[in-house]
């Protein structure tokens, strides 16, 4: 089985990323062959700073292997050091209906919010759809909010397949419905076009006012809570916390009697716990970066000659070749 993911070094990974991409990605390394990829080229739709873009690819290499991505385990490279995907983006483009596209929720989501229209912005699924299909990957762990993007890569694999003859797996998404969708501070989805992140290896104090500035309402401590299970603050205390404690602060809360900011001092405690050992990793490898990108290199030569295999057999099968 093998098993793909990527993520876009569009600005410091948060929790979001670590708990919808991230932990199930590292949990599949011993499940098949991992290919775990930096989408720079993704990035390039949001992102404008070419500085920025290389230092950020730089922290998400750091990030990854920090929280335990093993090199001797997974392919980890760059997505720009493939090249070969951008020719099959091209090739699987001659394939994919604009009505698809214009269908994209992501897409018609992000124009909404005043994002820029633009034709990267409109071909993302294509892109996507490329990296996934180019390794023959069987399995896609995704964020809900991906689920469409990994459909619209299966309709084009299979139109394609009709089209040409079979040459692509189909691959099938994994999604952790528990950790779909990990809320923000002001209780929109976890996001950095949205400003309301929490990050991994965020600075201690910047951290500890982002947590203790949560959105919650304005009742009293006194008052029991029955919709405790709504709370922003409670929601992320039980992706870091022990289930046992996490339930302890849940029952105060329906309870009545437990503040708001004693809670949130408890998120904060064992956020900052829960990714000890990892900052202290990266840290080390903060370093030795020649050692992470040697590690990047040699998943982009071991990345590239599966590419190869596939776009060979694409071009083939659609008469380029």
């Amino acid at each position: 089985m093998r098993i793909l993911s990527g993520i876009q070094p569009s600005g410091a990974l948060h929790l979001g990323n670590y708990f919808g991409m991230m932990r199930p990605a590292l949990e599949l390394q011993d499940k098949g062959e991992a290919f775990y990829f930096i989408a720079d080229y993704h990035s390039m739709t949001s992102l404008f700073d070419a500085a920025q873009r290389r230092r950020n690819t730089l922290d998400v290499a750091l990030d990854f292997l920090a929280c335990g991505l093993d090199p001797k385990r997974t392919v980890f490279f760059r997505q720009s050091d493939v090249p070969e995907v951008t020719e099959l983006t091209w090739i699987l483009s001659t394939v994919t209906p604009m009505g698809m596209l214009e269908r994209a929720t992501s897409y018609k989501d992000k124009i909404a919010k005043g994002i820029a229209p633009m034709h990267g912005l409109f071909a993302y699924p294509v892109l996507m759809a490329a990296d996934i299909l180019i390794y023959d990957s069987n399995v896609v762990p995704v964020g809900r909010d991906q689920k469409q993007h990994l459909e619209m890569t299966r309709d084009i694999a299979i139109k394609f397949n009709e089209q040409y003859g079979q040459t692509f797996v189909i691959p099938e998404p994994q999604i952790r419905d528990e950790v779909a969708v990990v809320p923000g501070t002001d209780g929109q989805k976890m996001s950095k076009s949205y400003g309301n992140t929490i990050e991994i290896f965020g600075e201690e104090k910047a951290t500890r006012k982002k947590i203790m500035a949560i959105v919650m309402d304005s009742r009293t401590p006194a008052e029991p809570k029955p919709d405790a299970d709504k709370n922003l603050a409670l929601q992320l205390l039980k992706l870091v916390a022990p289930a046992a404690v996490a339930k302890e602060f849940e029952d105060r809360l329906r309870a009545g009697g437990l503040g708001y900011g004693d809670l949130k001092k408890a998120l904060y405690e064992h956020y900052w716990n829960y990714f000890a050992d990892a900052r202290q990793r990266r840290a080390e490898l903060a370093t030795n970066l020649d050692y992470v990108n040697q590690i990047l290199a040699g998943g982009a030569q071991k990345a590239r000659a599966q590419a190869q295999k596939v776009l060979r057999r694409a071009k083939v099968a659609s008469g380029l070749a």
